[in-house]
């Protein structure tokens, strides 16, 4: 009896063994084993059962899919003294599991790294550059029609050097080799949203209205000329009628 509550524990003490020795890593995950507060051996990157010693090592999982940072929209002025609100998103990985065990330790902290390096990054190419390159890409013609008013053609024209496209990138060149460092990489930048400042706004908005109302009037002129036009023609042709009929 005692044999059979003897093999009993040793069967329960392997199992607990086994099940905290065991653990397992996804698809979408990467796995970094301390001892102590040591990295011990290379990071799990494969998908699969792995074992630990129980007790004394301790797993930290990461992920390893793309992750998204989103920057918080900040007013920057342009070269030509511009401002407006910028409003950026990134994604990132992670490349090296230890590294940013060893610097940053979690994605939270990461994202406050992304914050420093990012953000700054996007303020001094904003400001490098006039508010029509942050905008457009290329000089394609814009699909716009407008009526044909002096001062509406009169606008100056812009040739985009740089433009939007080539800014990103700039902004992808300064931040990566920053975040090397903390086993981070940097996949790709963008700008979500760019718009005036309150105040340059309301003056924009002010200057479309005063457009617009202006080529309402334009219409209103000519359609007024228009049926005067057709109200005189119609008068000449009832008289030559009612002349002809007396005839």
């Amino acid at each position: 009896m005692k044999s059979k509550f003897v093999l009993l524990g040793v069967a329960v003490v392997a199992v607990l063994f086994v099940f905290t020795a065991a653990y397992v890593v996804d698809e979408t995950e990467q796995v970094v084993v301390t001892q102590f507060g040591k990295v011990v051996g290379k990071p799990k990157v494969e998908s699969g059962l792995y074992f630990k010693i129980p007790f004394i090592q301790n797993t930290t999982y990461f992920p390893k899919n793309l992750l998204e940072w989103d920057g918080d929209p900040g007013q920057i002025p342009t070269l030509d003294k511009t401002y407006i609100w910028v409003d950026t998103f990134a994604r990132w990985r992670i490349v090296d599991s230890i590294k940013f065990f060893q610097t940053v330790n979690n994605t939270t902290s990461a994202q406050g790294r992304l914050d420093d390096i990012i953000d700054p990054a996007v303020r001094n190419l904003i400001t490098e550059n006039r508010l029509i390159e942050t905008v457009r890409k290329t000089n394609r013609e814009l699909d716009t029609y407008e009526i044909g008013l002096e001062d509406i053609k009169a606008r100056p024209s812009y040739k985009i050097v740089i433009g939007r496209e080539n800014i990103t990138k700039k902004i992808l060149g300064q931040a990566q080799p920053k975040l090397a460092k903390f086993g981070m990489e940097l996949v790709d930048v963008k700008i979500k949203r760019i718009n005036y400042v309150e105040q340059v706004r309301n003056s924009v908005y002010g200057r479309m209205v005063a457009e617009r109302k202006q080529i309402a009037e334009k219409f209103r002129s000519e359609g007024k000329g228009e049926a005067k036009k057709i109200l005189g023609e119609k008068e000449r042709d009832l008289k030559k009628i009612t002349s002809e009929a007396y005839k």
